[in-house]
């Protein structure tokens, strides 16, 4: 081999081990149980304002860049309708007992190396009528943008709750 084949091998192996170094897994979803979401027929998601985010890269001189927005009680709404709950615009007190409010957060950061990063989020389901916890999810979700990390975050966490009450 030659020299400038070694010196290319050597680039690829310093390359690929920072690149491995910096992909830190996901931490797994968790949940809490206290009651099962299928005692219940509607839900009121409180309001959530969209994040939009940008990612670019230069290439031969050239910037190009793309933006995602992300509205968390869309991407809430769109999975628990799949699994027959209703959403409702405002809490109705003749549906109380049948009603879960959900709470939506984001609950951390954290740092995975070389700038990147995790998003956690939280999503709680209140009953309506005793205004106590039926069930919370957390999970962590990583992706190009912040958009990506929280739709990810998102959908790991209402998975978690999914899969445990199928």
């Amino acid at each position: 081999m030659n020299r400038q084949s070694k010196l290319i091998g050597l680039l690829v192996i310093f390359i690929m081990t920072i690149w491995i170094s910096s992909c830190a897994s996901l931490r797994p979803a968790t949940s809490i149980k206290n009651g099962n979401i299928l005692n219940y027929k509607y839900i009121y998601i409180t309001p959530t304002n969209s994040l939009t985010s940008s990612s670019g890269a230069t290439f031969n001189g050239q910037y190009y860049s793309s933006s995602k927005t992300v509205n968390p009680s869309d991407v809430i709404t769109g999975i628990i309708s799949k699994e027959g709950l209703i959403r409702l615009p405002e809490l109705k007190s003749e549906l109380t007992e049948e009603t879960l409010i959900v709470n939506y957060g984001e609950s951390g950061r954290r740092n995975t190396g070389l700038g990147g990063y995790t998003i956690e989020v939280t999503i709680q389901f209140i009953s309506a009528k005793t205004n106590s916890l039926v069930c919370s999810c957390t999970a962590e979700g990583q992706g190009s943008t912040e958009a990506d990390d929280i739709r990810q975050a998102i959908t790991r966490c209402l998975n978690e709750l999914i899969q445990e009450r199928n």
